[in-house]
């Protein structure tokens, strides 16, 4: 579906736009993806890695200003939305920007696709909109909903939104393995508490999600990958196996462990063999064959956490993946 089409990208010059990029050229050789953001200094720096390739373009703007949305989606057949204020603590103190970006943004963007005639659009969501128990979860699911309603709106239009659920990237900056790996050395590693669990994705993964998503959707599904779980003490036994573990409480607007679909979202929940499915509840979209395909009803009240999860990451597969991208960790 990719091949030749024209990609734009919001908040592109993050850790998954760097990915999606770099997989998206070798995988489906479109005619350009171009990257929208407000920071001149990141686009300068991911221009460097991909010197020369006339495929890829830069674009500064922000989801807030719609005219310049208009402007940057001229000739888009194809948008990832991944622009977002993500840090909690920086949301809870400002919230008035947090929703500015997340959810006027997402108005703005939902907006300027159907009519600019964008065909597809992936939003990018988080597993902290699911129950959400602060601010960006709680934004993120007002996004969600906002881009799951649009196909309400498009009318004549082909215009189709979906979404992509994860959670936290494995070895993304600010993440818990590059932030375990970078004070080993000290003798000792900060836990908020001994019980947390995580969900355990690459941004491979994240990416190949997002590939599924343009090809299947229908539009108003949300995606949610099937991933490994593992326990964060844990992680840190593997990463730094002679540090003492320090617990320090769990922090405002934390969880201790990550839902990706809670029970009330199981009424509309269908299985596949390698993700989930959460269908719209508006205009009967659940019981709509196109969009179920082969999928498995889920049972009611079945919920996708990191702790009930039947999948979980062992020390050695971490160990053997921190090897292999020893490198990127940490660095975008």
């Amino acid at each position: 579906m990719l091949s030749g089409g024209s990609i734009l990208i919001t908040g592109g010059t993050g850790s998954f736009g760097h990915a999606f990029t770099k997989m998206t050229l070798e995988r489906y050789n479109p005619k350009r993806i171009v990257i929208l953001s407000r920071d001149e200094m990141k686009q300068w720096e991911m221009a460097k890695l991909f010197k020369g390739d006339n495929r890829v373009r830069f674009f500064i703007g922000d989801v807030r200003d719609k005219d310049r949305l208009y402007r940057a989606l001229d000739g888009i057949d194809y948008v990832v939305h991944a622009a977002a204020t993500k840090i909690v603590p920086t949301a809870e103190y400002n919230p008035f920007e947090c929703i500015k970006t997340n959810i006027n943004g997402a108005m703005n963007l939902i907006d300027a696709c159907i009519d600019k005639g964008v065909k597809r659009v992936v939003a990018l969501s988080t597993d902290k909109a699911s129950s959400p128990i602060n601010l960006y979860g709680a934004t993120k699911l007002a996004s969600d909903k906002l881009f799951v309603a649009g196909n309400s709106y498009v009318g004549e239009h082909d215009t189709r939104f979906g979404v992509v659920r994860y959670g936290n990237v494995m070895g993304s900056r600010g993440s818990v393995i590059p932030f375990f790996l970078s004070t080993r050395d000290s003798g000792t590693l900060t836990i908020t508490d001994e019980r947390m669990t995580r969900f355990m994705i690459t941004l491979e993964q994240g990416v190949e999600l997002v590939w599924k998503a343009f090809d299947d959707m229908e539009g108003g599904e949300i995606y949610v990958q099937k991933i490994p779980s593992m326990k964060v003490t844990e992680l840190a036994k593997a990463l730094a196996p002679n540090a003492k573990l320090e617990y320090i409480g769990i922090r405002p607007g934390e969880k201790l462990h990550e839902q990706m679909i809670g029970p009330e979202d199981s009424l509309t929940t269908y299985e596949y063999d390698d993700y989930f499915k959460i269908l719209p509840v508006i205009h009967e979209a659940a019981s709509n064959p196109a969009m179920i395909k082969d999928g498995r009803k889920v049972a009611e009240g079945f919920h996708y956490t990191s702790d009930n999860n039947s999948e979980w990451m062992t020390s050695e597969e971490l160990l053997s993946w921190v090897e292999q991208n020893s490198k990127e960790i940490g660095k975008i």
